[in-house]
């Protein structure tokens, strides 16, 4: 068999089942994994590995990484019949608190004004039909007979605030993969081959309380501080180079009658070269709030480094756009302000793509969708790829 013929017969056999791959996504987005709810994260790790070895059998190898205030990280390794490594990775977390699921405005099913079906849900887009996606691509791509690299599936539960605690195993399985794959969804069916790097600054302002009826001039509001810090902040922002600046919490004082003598924010960044991020560095540094008396620190952490198409995953790219002709359609890449996992992936020199999961839209909106119809034709993408992949890239 030809490889644009076993392609082909990938995604026949992705449209047969296609019924039983939304089934398995429908589980996962009802089983609710807000970033937030430790024991909400936990069972929906517990399911999803479930549907993994439902739909695979027991992985040859297996690790489960305590994620302490965040959510565990499971690896999953099943040995291939060819030769190579592939990860792939995605986040089972959600932006979405747990209870979301019942009071979700759209119905799950809903038509997009032009007859086109759409499945809606929280999380359904970013990203559990990536997550489902992938566990069918190697299913699809094992049944098919052809050689199958080595996979080792990474799922992790912090993605959503930062990866705090799984980005070192990230990085670890990455370096052990010969390519990595990650399921976060596509750009309007485009791949992402280019992120924006992230930043989250926690500022916190120290004033002086005094009572704001008796004797309010003996008080610096912490909260009037903060306020003129986050204008300033704001006003940082260069649009045109591709640099945001959002203020996204704001916490501070005791009551309503007391000068606030402490308030805090948290700040997302988003910047898309090295030296724009050392620039909103200097001009954080140099903001000054109007009373002396209030003591401002800055607790910065750069979260994710920018990614670009980076000279390792070029040829990635080109295959993967091979591999879709030969389903009968050109692969688009983009790049996107947001940040993932695979800008981690990228700064180490390594083989990445990513948005090789949903397509859809509304990503941390409510009514997040995507296209049911496309889900046979992105699993076999990513089964077809394996099946490509089956040998070395690195040395």
């Amino acid at each position: 068999m030809t490889a644009s013929h076993a392609v082909a017969a990938l995604t026949a056999r992705a449209q047969e089942v296609s019924s039983e791959i939304v089934t398995d996504i429908l589980t996962l987005v009802h089983h609710e994994t807000s970033s937030y709810d430790l024991p909400g994260l936990a069972a929906g790790l517990d399911r999803l590995r479930e549907l993994a070895v439902h739909r695979l059998g027991q992985p040859d190898h297996e690790h489960r990484y305590p994620g302490g205030e965040c959510g565990d990280t499971l690896t999953l390794t099943y040995t291939g019949t060819g030769p190579g490594h592939v990860a792939l990775v995605g986040h089972y977390d959600t932006v979405w608190p747990t209870g979301t699921l019942a009071g979700w405005k759209q119905p799950e099913t809903d038509g997009d004004g032009d007859g086109r079906e759409k499945l809606s849900g929280p999380g359904i887009f970013d990203m559990k039909t990536g997550l489902a996606q992938g566990v069918w691509a190697l299913k699809l791509a094992r049944e098919s007979g052809v050689p199958v690299p080595t996979v080792t599936f990474l799922f992790n539960g912090d993605e959503e605030i930062g990866s705090l605690s799984s980005r070192p195993v990230i990085e670890e399985v990455a370096w052990k993969a010969d390519v990595t794959l990650v399921l976060e969804p596509t750009a309007h069916g485009a791949v992402k081959t280019a992120r924006k790097g992230s930043g989250i600054f926690q500022v916190t302002a120290t004033g002086v309380e005094a009572h704001a009826g008796l004797a309010p001039q003996d008080g610096a509001s912490a909260i009037t501080a903060l306020s003129e810090f986050v204008l300033a902040a704001a006003a940082v922002a260069a649009p045109e180079r591709g640099t945001t600046v959002n203020t996204g919490l704001i916490k501070g004082g005791s009551a309503t009658n007391v000068v606030a003598g402490r308030a805090t924010a948290g700040i997302d960044i988003r910047v898309t070269t090295q030296e724009e991020q050392d620039r909103v560095d200097a001009e954080f540094d140099a903001i000054e709030v109007s009373d002396p008396r209030v003591g401002i620190e800055i607790v910065r952490d750069w979260n994710r480094p920018p990614m670009t198409l980076n000279a390792a995953s070029a040829p990635l790219l080109d295959l993967a756009r091979e591999v879709a002709r030969e389903q009968g359609r050109e692969l688009s890449d983009t790049a996107v302000g947001g940040a993932s996992d695979a800008n981690f992936v990228a700064a180490l020199g390594l083989p990445v793509l990513c948005g090789m999961g949903a397509v859809g839209d509304g990503a941390h909106a409510q009514g997040e969708f995507i296209y049911p119809d496309t889900v046979p034709a992105q699993t076999a993408l990513v089964a077809g790829l394996l099946g490509r992949l089956a040998r070395p890239r690195r040395g």
